[in-house]
């Protein structure tokens, strides 16, 4: 008796708030897209080319490289571990930038600056790896949804900074650099206490109760990111307005507490009234695998006496790189990743290029559509799968055919192409992002998935070498005019043409491994779609 009153009174609580934390680390992960908002003072302060502004850029890119390590970790050590290391490193990390930006001490050198920069992205990866990790092994059954809402919520994080910033420091970089420094920190040790792996799913009535709490979050998500979209287009808000503003978006930040507040406030009535669960789930399974969707992908494998696993079968690292559907899956999250970081990094450039004074509008553009771009395709991509058994990479795909749609509108340069095109990225790389980290899981497992995750992320410090680093650096500087002081500048549409053409051809790349991608999974995915409709067939009988 004692065990069945455990699990709704404590563990389903506890379980719906270690989701709460989870989505407050990745409101404040999304720190290492804010690049934009105070490269030019970098720039300005010590005396850099674009190519070299750039390269510090890629510093910060780089450090996802090290995410490896937090791979590892994550099948060694508990999530609070995780994200000590991450928040301290951030501390460290985005600190010294914020003694350099503020003047405190002298600039440091190049190469000191590319390890800071370096530390501070690789922070994230602590973060992400572990909430990403605990989180689809808590929800194996919304995979789609739990990848959606959590990397919504670091689309929305650059926004959400960006406004604070506006709104509390009149934008000043020093301030902001020292809000990312902190602020992480203060929320991983919320975190620590909270989040940890909880015994999935047993049942499809726990399944479709989860959908309608995922339904909430999603919905309290778009209200946030209308919101903060709101305050993009209020004309000079006063320091009052400003202030009220930013109390309410804290407020709503902290709303999600509703769920595991009203989950544990249900579970303790039905206790009440003699009831363990007012929905009585199955028992949970000793094998925290769902039985249904184990059988759905066991009979994938026909071959008796093979020495590898297939598709949908548990995947050590080396057993996943040795398949070509991990290497299709690497090079087109290249393509689209790769190509959308380069714009991020280089919006401050670029909108100074066309014209813009002020390029914060379109850092919370991109911020807020990505957001829409990753919640929207994490529901919709599980919605079709159980429906008609859509493969997730589809949706990949028409997000590559979109991307480069945006880069031959940025590159033509068109009045207003610039907010166009930041919406357009920002919704394709959101696409890119959700759909990518359940389809990982998909294709080859849970058991080793914090490795297999940060392998694909490498992607990221590599795209940002290839297309920010090499290609719109170079490029950049062949057009630009040398400045006093050692730096360089360029004004007009031509600065960056020829950038933008040579990603829309790296999405044409992208757009045909998504479907090749597609077509060879289109039977696992047939397989996930029956193991879904047998857990509900059994849950009724």
């Amino acid at each position: 008796m004692g065990l069945g009153l455990e699990r709704p009174s404590v563990s389903s609580a506890t379980k719906w708030l270690g989701f709460v934390t989870a989505i407050w680390v990745q409101t404040i992960s999304g720190n290492n897209y804010t690049f934009s908002n105070y490269s030019d003072a970098l720039k300005t302060l010590m005396n850099l080319t674009q190519l070299e502004l750039n390269n510090l850029s890629v510093a910060k890119d780089v450090g996802k490289a090290f995410g490896l390590l937090a791979g590892l970790a994550s099948d060694r050590f508990p999530t609070w571990v995780l994200l000590l290391i991450g928040s301290v490193e951030g501390l460290v990390g985005y600190g010294a930038q914020w003694l350099v930006v503020s003047q405190r001490i002298q600039p440091l050198s190049y190469w000191q600056m590319c390890i800071f920069l370096c530390m501070g992205g690789n922070s994230t990866t602590w973060m992400n790896t572990a909430v990403l990790v605990t989180c689809i092994r808590n929800f194996r059954s919304n995979r789609g949804p739990v990848s959606g809402i959590l990397k919504g919520y670091v689309g929305l994080s650059t926004a959400i900074f960006t406004v604070l910033c506006a709104a509390m420091f009149n934008n000043n970089s020093a301030n902001f650099i020292l809000m990312l420094a902190v602020t992480p920190f203060a929320v991983c040790l919320t975190a620590m206490v909270f989040l940890r792996e909880i015994p999935p799913s047993s049942s499809a009535a726990e399944d479709k109760q989860e959908s309608r709490y995922f339904w909430f979050f999603n919905g309290l998500a778009v209200f946030v990111a209308l919101y903060l979209l709101a305050y993009d287009f209020i004309p000079d808000p006063s320091t009052l307005l400003s202030y009220v503003f930013s109390a309410f978006l804290v407020l709503l930040l902290a709303s999600p507490l509703l769920v595991p507040v009203y989950t544990y406030i249900k579970s303790w009535a039905a206790i009440r009234v003699g009831s363990s669960d007012p929905e009585k789930p199955a028992p949970i399974l000793e094998e925290p695998l769902l039985e249904a969707e184990k059988a759905a992908v066991d009979d994938v494998a026909e071959e008796e006496g093979r020495m590898r696993p297939v598709i949908g079968e548990e995947h050590t690292i080396f057993e996943a790189m040795r398949t070509l559907d991990f290497w299709v899956l690497f090079v087109s999250f290249l393509c689209g990743v790769g190509t959308g970081l380069a714009v991020m990094n280089n919006l401050g450039q670029i909108g100074l290029a066309l014209g813009y004074v002020d390029v914060s509008i379109f850092v919370s553009l991109t911020s807020i559509w990505g957001f829409f771009g990753r919640i929207g395709s994490g529901m919709v991509s599980e919605y079709f799968i159980r429906k008609a058994a859509i493969p997730r990479p589809l949706w990949n795909a028409a997000s590559q055919i979109l991307m480069a749609v945006g880069y031959i509108l940025l590159a033509i340069g068109m009045p207003g192409s610039l907010y166009i095109g930041s919406i357009v990225v920002g919704i394709c790389y959101g696409v890119r992002l959700a759909i990518t980290v359940p389809t990982a899981s998909e294709l080859f497992g849970l058991k080793y998935y914090g490795l297999i995750y940060n392998i694909l992320i490498l992607n990221l410090p590599l795209g940002s070498l290839l297309f920010s680093g090499l290609l719109a650096g170079f490029l950049y500087d062949m057009e630009a005019t040398p400045t006093e002081g050692g730096g360089n500048t360029c004004i007009g549409a031509h600065c960056y043409r020829l950038v933008f053409v040579v990603m829309a051809i790296a999405c044409v790349v992208g757009l045909g491994l998504d479907l090749l991608l597609s077509i060879r999974t289109k039977q696992l995915y047939t397989k996930i779609q029956a193991g879904k409709k047998t857990k509900r067939v059994s849950s009724v009988s």
